[in-house]
């Protein structure tokens, strides 16, 4: 079992920058698939980025591809997402997810209910 601890979220105005961190506690981080998904009031949560075990697969859904990049620090039990280029209709509250790769098939985690484990999120909101 894993626990996740997001940090790193705030204000920001547009066109600018922050970076999530996603701090996992518990054993055999390294093979775990990891996510970001974010929630807006009202809506539903929606998937922002996936990264495989070893760092070397990556997805992300068109809304933030090219301005969020999602990268893993095993050796840290630490996932990331810099998100820059950052505009009104990012805020929401990001949650950090994962899930185990027991056999490393190199998972990706683009659904929510693909998740088994899930941080209590942090808030982002980018003002115009």
């Amino acid at each position: 079992q894993v626990q996740l601890v997001e940090s790193g979220g705030g204000l920001a105005q547009a066109g600018g920058s922050l970076r999530l961190s996603c701090a996992a506690s518990g054993r055999a981080f390294s093979r775990y698939a990891m996510g970001w998904f974010r929630q807006a009031p009202g809506k539903e949560r929606e998937f922002v980025a996936a990264i495989n075990w070893s760092g070397r697969a990556t997805s992300y859904p068109d809304s933030v591809k090219g301005r969020f990049t999602i990268s893993r620090d095993n050796a840290k039990n630490t996932v990331y997402l810099q998100m820059n280029s950052l505009k009104p209709e990012d805020t929401a509250v990001y949650f950090c997810a994962g899930t185990e790769d027991r056999d490393y098939d190199n998972k990706l985690i683009t659904r929510a209910l693909d998740a088994d484990y899930w941080g209590q999120g942090t808030q982002v909101t980018v003002s115009a």
